[in-house]
């Protein structure tokens, strides 16, 4: 069951939506990551760590992707050697959008907010949002809104669920995920 907070930090991730450039065959995604341990008591809030939008620096990215990348980077703050070629330049792109709030404690203090079901297909690169999270060690997901067999026959929500992460699903906001989707959708 969704909690005040759960709805809150879906609603921002879907106003992130909102920045991606329109796809014929993409949907439009934003994603939040936050770590909520630091809001187990009252007078402490939550502190959002990463977000991202669907083809916010490539067109080919998730909006996960991006969000996880970010969290990544937050943990390994240093560029790597220059010598790595096309990791150095991907760094030095990114490195002005990571979000300055600092790596958490621990993954498994995260929670992850999708305006979508996290892709466990995809066409345009070989691993997947559902793979990625799972294997970035976030145990909880919430998302609005199921993705429908436009594209894909996506099964992230069972697939998460399988491996032991906490997926909540806020049917309550996938209106607001349609609206943002309804290019594809007429």
């Amino acid at each position: 069951m969704p909690d005040g907070e759960d709805v809150r930090w879906l609603r921002m991730a879907i106003e992130i939506s909102w920045r991606c450039p329109p796809s014929p065959s993409a949907f439009s995604v934003g994603a939040v990551i936050v770590d909520r341990s630091v809001g187990a008591t009252a007078d402490a809030s939550a502190r959002v760590l990463a977000t991202g939008h669907s083809r916010e620096l490539d067109p080919h990215d998730h909006a996960e992707e991006v969000a996880l990348r970010r969290l990544a980077r937050l943990a390994r703050p240093d560029p790597p050697d220059r010598s790595d070629g096309p990791d150095w330049a991907d760094w030095a792109d990114r490195a002005d959008r990571a979000l300055p709030s600092g790596p958490p404690a621990s993954a498994s203090s995260l929670t992850l907010y999708s305006s979508l079901e996290p892709c466990s297909a995809r066409a345009s690169r070989p691993r997947t949002c559902t793979e990625l999270i799972i294997e970035a060690g976030i145990r909880r997901v919430v998302f609005a809104w199921r993705e429908p067999e436009v594209f894909v026959d996506c099964e992230g929500a069972e697939i998460m669920r399988r491996v032991g992460l906490d997926v909540v699903e806020v049917p309550g906001l996938a209106a607001a995920v349609r609206a943002v989707n309804a290019h594809l959708l007429t």
